[in-house]
């Protein structure tokens, strides 16, 4: 029987350190922003990733697949990174984003969800970027961030549900703060 991990994919020709870095940045700035929330952060992410690939690129395409193996040493680097910080950083982080201006959208206006997004746990905001984001199905989320598959829906689900407790309670705020 066979697997989609068993199964044999077709090699593409190997692209150069370069003509990947190019080709790729948009997509993997995209994510790395996606999960810092910062802009700068998220150029800091994809530089520091793009420098471990470049010393280790003959093992990056023998994989076969650079841009995943890339997008995991990514990955890898923004959870360590996370707690390498420690929980009282995180803490700090988290206060700053709550303690913004909240302006009251008008109903037209889409949802925004960065600032909520923002608020998630390191692993949860890495499988809703990575599944929503850059549409990964769940089983390549689990092999990305070495979880289960389980361990996936379970970080998408309470990560879903916080999202939507926060904005029902800042919705709830706003109902509240409005002139009579």
């Amino acid at each position: 029987m066979t697997t989609d991990r068993t199964k044999k994919r077709p090699r593409q020709p190997v692209p150069s350190f370069d003509e990947f870095a190019q080709a790729r940045w948009s997509v993997l700035y995209r994510t790395a922003y996606l999960l810092t929330g910062d802009r700068d952060a998220g150029q800091d992410l994809v530089q520091d990733t793009l420098i471990k690939a470049f010393k280790r690129w003959d093992q990056v395409t023998r994989s076969g697949v650079p841009e995943a193996y890339v997008r995991k040493m990514m990955l890898n680097e923004y959870l360590d990174d996370q707690r390498r910080r420690g929980r009282r950083a995180l803490k700090d982080r988290l206060l700053s984003v709550r303690e913004e201006p909240t302006i009251v959208p008008d109903p037209t206006d889409r949802l925004d969800l960065w600032v909520l997004l923002a608020t998630l746990a390191p692993r949860e905001r890495a499988v809703l970027v990575l599944r929503y984001y850059e549409d990964l199905t769940e089983d390549q989320i689990a092999t990305v961030l070495s979880l289960s598959r389980g361990t996936v829906k379970s970080y998408a689900s309470t990560a879903l549900r916080s999202l939507r407790a926060r904005q029902a309670s800042a919705t709830a705020e706003q109902v509240r703060e409005e002139p009579r």
